[in-house]
């Protein structure tokens, strides 16, 4: 559990505390130091970093190659790397990974809140929100890569609703997280684990840790 204190220094001013406490409980990880790596929908197991320069090596090694996940956002590391030696301990420290991690989920939950044309009923923002959710999770919302995609102007976010809470299910079946973290659905790319976090990486990075 992240300390609220932290979430109230750290996260973007476009999300209230609430929403960042849902976005972090649904898609991040209480470890700084967690990093996640996935080779199409297969989670690659790797060796659990016990400091900011492991977790770095970690990110270096499979950049370019796997979809690569870091810190308690959960942030798509190689987003705007164009050389490995641009990568930072941002990544990996607890309140600059919640600004990153929340500024750039705000520019998602934005995108996806103007395709639904600012809806304010209460029955709808719960789906906004789950989509937006979805779209972190894969990268994309109805084919467009939400995360190199420009932020919309004048989308104001408006607080979901609690009554779904992080674990329970999606309503939709066809479009629920499998085990492996993949969704299926027709606001997904068919590639989305494998190309999610490798729309901001501009060069070949394939070479890295080899």
């Amino acid at each position: 559990m992240v300390d609220a204190a932290l979430i109230k220094e750290c996260s973007d001013p476009g999300l209230k505390p609430a929403t960042v406490e849902q976005f972090i409980e649904r898609v991040g990880a209480p470890d700084p130091l967690a990093v996640t790596v996935r080779s199409g929908n297969r989670v690659v197991l790797v060796p659990r970093p016990k400091t900011a320069e492991e977790a770095l090596a970690l990110i270096r090694d499979n950049l370019g190659r796997n979809t690569v996940r870091v810190g308690i956002t959960q942030y798509p590391a190689g987003l705007g790397i164009v050389e490995a030696g641009e990568l930072k301990p941002d990544l990996v420290d607890a309140c600059k990974n919640i600004r990153m991690g929340t500024a750039l989920f705000a520019k998602v939950y934005r995108i996806v809140t103007k395709w639904y044309g600012n809806p304010t009923e209460r029955q709808v923002l719960p789906q906004v929100f789950d989509d937006a959710i979805i779209a972190w999770q894969t990268g994309y919302f109805e084919g467009t890569a939400v995360f190199s995609a420009a932020d919309p102007a004048g989308v104001k976010l408006t607080e979901a609703s609690r009554e779904r809470q992080a674990g329970q299910p999606f309503d939709d079946a066809d479009r629920r997280p499998d085990s492996e973290g993949a969704v299926d659905g027709s606001r997904t790319n068919p590639d989305i684990e494998t190309n999610a976090n490798r729309a901001g990486i501009r060069v070949d990075l394939s070479g890295i840790g080899r």
